[in-house]
């Protein structure tokens, strides 16, 4: 199969695109041909951070496409099916091989593109906001980095459970159009100061969660932003730096910080569940997920490069074959 890999951690020119062997099928894995790839926040962290668990290492955890193949001990799928799935690495390819318990089941009426760009990014989002942030009516959330795919996802999920949503984005044009999504309030991070923004907006009390999809040195700023006890969600970090919590900043600050990795329990019923509510939620209207661009698996390298530099509206996708 054709796929993109590498062997060592960089940017996104350490990247190859080349044949490479196909993946195994073992008793409870399904295969699959991609037609979507996703490129989530993770992966550029993996290329970045991760030593390559082997070499070459092919990255990329979500993908959709068409059961190519399903291992003895297999009874949800079939070959034929429309599918979007998870793993830990090899999405980045034609091929890829996901267990059967990570793999969900695409509706008639969902766009393929789309379901392989939502799961992890609403999962995500309504863990951070729902199952561990228990955002409640009224509440205000802060989203840092609202124009990516889980921001767009978490505005959503917030204003559904009735909190006012204030998001920052690099442009006022980006944050007009995240009204449409749910918006309350938007925040220039380029021209505007986020925690003196935000206690104005809150009448100097500071909001009740802030969802921190970018890291970085924009930690400050969200801490600042908290009211005392206020809850901060560790999500991402897109501008790649990792930031940091000291004891005594903790307790100055009186601060319940938590970390969000939906992967950790993919193998849960629960998950299962949530996500095949996502699904059914995109179907029904209740929830969008805007796609920025499409490339092609051989353009993975400029994919990358565009997620990491060109602040995308959504999420950006790799294409496999003919759509």
């Amino acid at each position: 199969m054709k796929a993109v890999f590498y062997s060592e951690n960089g940017g996104p020119e350490v990247m190859a695109y080349g044949d490479h062997p196909d993946p195994q099928v073992s008793d409870n894995t399904v295969l699959i041909r991609n037609e979507a790839i996703s490129i989530e926040g993770g992966d550029l962290l993996n290329r970045l951070l991760s030593p390559p668990a082997e070499v070459p290492f092919v990255p990329g955890y979500q993908a959709a496409g068409i059961v190519e193949d399903v291992g003895k001990d297999v009874t949800r799928f079939r070959p034929g099916q429309r599918v979007v799935a998870f793993n830990w690495n090899g999405s980045h390819a034609e091929l890829f091989a996901s267990p059967e318990h990570y793999t969900y089941g695409i509706p008639d009426a969902l766009d393929t593109l789309v379901a392989a760009a939502a799961p992890i990014a609403f999962g995500t989002a309504h863990d951070a906001l729902i199952t561990y942030g228990h955002v409640q009516p009224g509440e205000t959330v802060l989203i840092q980095g609202a124009a990516g795919g889980v921001g767009i996802a978490a505005i959503q999920i917030a204003k559904e459970a009735g909190a006012i949503v204030i998001g920052t984005s690099s442009s006022a044009a980006r944050l007009d159009e995240l009204r449409s999504y749910g918006l309350d309030h938007g925040i220039n991070y380029r021209d505007e100061d986020i925690a003196a923004r935000c206690l104005d907006l809150t009448g100097g009390k500071g909001v009740d969660l802030a969802l921190d999809l970018a890291g970085g040195k924009g930690k400050d700023l969200l801490v600042k932003a908290l009211r005392p006890h206020g809850r901060y969600a560790a999500v991402g970090a897109s501008t790649g730096e990792i930031p940091s919590f000291s004891f005594f900043e903790l307790i100055g600050e009186r601060l319940v910080v938590y970390g969000v990795s939906l992967g950790q329990e993919m193998h849960t019923d629960r998950v299962r569940n949530l996500v095949d509510t996502v699904l059914a939620k995109l179907v029904e209207g209740v929830y969008r997920m805007p796609i920025d661009r499409v490339f092609g698996l051989s353009e993975a390298v400029e994919a990358h490069r565009f997620v990491a530099n060109g602040h995308p509206f959504g999420r950006v996708m790799l294409s496999v074959g003919a759509r």
